[in-house]
Parts: structure tokens; C-alpha cells; sequence
């Protein structure tokens, strides 16, 4: 059973994800709290697993209590639940140590696959999320080769990728198959494999392009007119070839070497 806590300034939104969460067989809401403070009290009272956290609330923000949540319980694995989008809200999460960044409108359903995804060791960002991030990390690289002394700028990003005490899965089907599941680690870029020398096939290579644009595995498939199985072959195959982790790490390279735009 997955131990969860849910941390909001909103009861209606507490007590109706409790109850949604509650229907699912392998999850159990052991906890709520209304902002960072009681969140971080939580980590130091209960033994939980996920944790979905919202970010601007009273008191203390989700994000402040990212870090004291860690060194309380570092195996915890945090969720961001929000509302908010935006570059600033999404790179100081992930930056904090948060696994995954939700917002508020997903499906129950899909928030339930989060938690179960995070509990593994996985990592979760909705392809919108995803080309936040991205672009985020484009625009840091694209800094950084303009002149040395942006270098620490380069390093800020590879920083943000960095989450040192959680665990990072192997690469795996379901990680090719669901763009939003995925190791938001440094090793993203870590490959110094050109796409040619790794072997890619023409087709792997348009599929790389379409991984630096954040596209999911159902987008790649409709603008390459193949199947969606065909698609979580050919990433699978390129991040083996690339030996990369995951397709997060993959379309983290694509971006560090020029392919695509975001």
C-alpha cells in the first residue's frame, strides 16, 4: 500500500482528492495538511511514500518545505499538485528535489499513475510541464555557449537536474511509453555519443527531433505517420544507443545538440 499525504490550503480540494485517491486499491491518504509547515510536521510524525504538494499557500510554501522534507525523510518522494505553470514555479521545484510537477485540472486517474510512478522511483512531467522545463534548460545552454563567463549558468542547469538521494529507475518500456514519466537526471546531457557514431537510424533520429520539441509518444506517432508502438520501439532503441536513462534524458540531449526547437 502506497502511503500518501496530501498538503493544500483548500480543505474541498484535501478532502476531495482524499476521497477520489480513496477508491484506488493500492493508495492510502494517511495524512492531509493545509500548508508547508504542518507538511514538514507530517514527514517527522508519519512514514509516507508520495507526497503531493501544492506550491503558494500560507505560512509556508511547498516549495520552501521541499528541502526540510528531505532532510526529515529523505526517501519521501514529493509531487508538486498546483495550479500554477509557470518557468519560475516549475524549475524552483524540480530544482528543490520534487520528483514530479502536477497541476490541479489532471484526471484523477492520472494522479493516482503519478503516485505510483513516483513511489518506483520514476519521476513525472506532463509534456506541457516538460516543455517548461526544456525550454528552460535550452535557454540556459544557449547562454551558456555564448561565452565562458556564463559557464556557472551551465552548471545552475545541471544542478536542477540533479536529485543525488533519490533513486533513479532503469530505462524501461514504460518510461518510453509515457511521456510524462521520467529520471530528471544529469545524465541527461551526460552522453558524449554523436547521434551517428551511437548508430542512430534516420527514423530514430527524426523521433530524437521530436523529443526535443516535448512531444508524447501519441504526437510523435501522428506527425510521423506511424504507430504509437512503433514510436516506444524507436525510443527505446535511441536511449539504449545513446546509453541514456530515460526519454526525459533523451530529449535533454537533443536539446544540448541542437536538435529541435522548442
Amino acid at each position: 500500500m502506497i502511503q500518501v499525504c496530501i498538503v493544500d490550503d483548500q480543505r474541498l480540494m484535501r478532502d476531495g482528492l482524499k476521497t477520489l485517491l480513496g477508491l484506488e486499491s493500492d493508495i492510502e491518504v494517511i495524512a492531509t495538511a493545509e500548508n508547508g509547515d504542518r507538511a514538514v510536521q507530517s514527514a517527522k510524525d508519519l512514514s509516507i511514500d508520495v507526497m503531493l504538494l501544492d506550491i503558494r499557500m500560507p505560512v509556508k510554501g511547498g516549495i520552501e518545505a521541499i528541502k526540510e522534507i528531505h532532510e526529515i525523510s529523505p526517501d519521501t518522494r514529493i509531487l508538486m499538485l498546483t495550479t500554477y505553470d509557470t518557468r519560475d514555479d516549475v524549475v524552483g521545484a524540480l530544482s528543490a528535489g520534487a520528483v514530479g510537477y502536477l497541476l490541479k485540472d489532471m484526471p484523477a486517474e492520472e494522479i493516482a499513475d503519478a503516485i505510483r510512478v513516483a513511489h518506483r522511483g520514476g519521476a513525472v512531467l506532463p509534456p506541457g510541464i516538460a516543455n517548461t522545463f526544456l525550454a528552460a534548460m535550452q535557454s540556459s545552454v544557449s547562454s551558456s555557449s555564448q561565452s565562458d563567463m556564463n559557464q556557472p549558468a551551465l552548471h545552475e542547469s545541471e544542478r536542477l537536474l540533479q536529485h543525488p538521494e533519490r533513486p533513479k529507475p532503469r530505462a524501461s518500456a514504460d518510461h518510453a511509453e509515457h511521456a510524462e514519466h521520467a529520471d530528471i537526471s544529469s545524465e541527461a546531457a551526460a552522453s558524449t555519443l554523436s547521434p551517428s557514431k551511437a548508430g542512430l537510424t534516420d527514423r530514430e533520429m527524426d523521433v530524437l527531433h521530436c523529443l526535443a520539441q516535448g512531444l508524447s509518444n501519441r504526437e510523435i506517432a501522428r506527425q510521423l505517420f506511424v504507430t504509437e508502438g512503433t514510436v516506444k520501439n524507436h525510443v527505446s532503441n535511441l536511449i539504449a544507443k545513446l546509453a541514456l536513462r530515460d526519454r526525459t534524458q533523451a530529449a535533454l540531449y537533443a536539446v544540448r545538440n541542437g536538435y529541435g526547437n522548442l
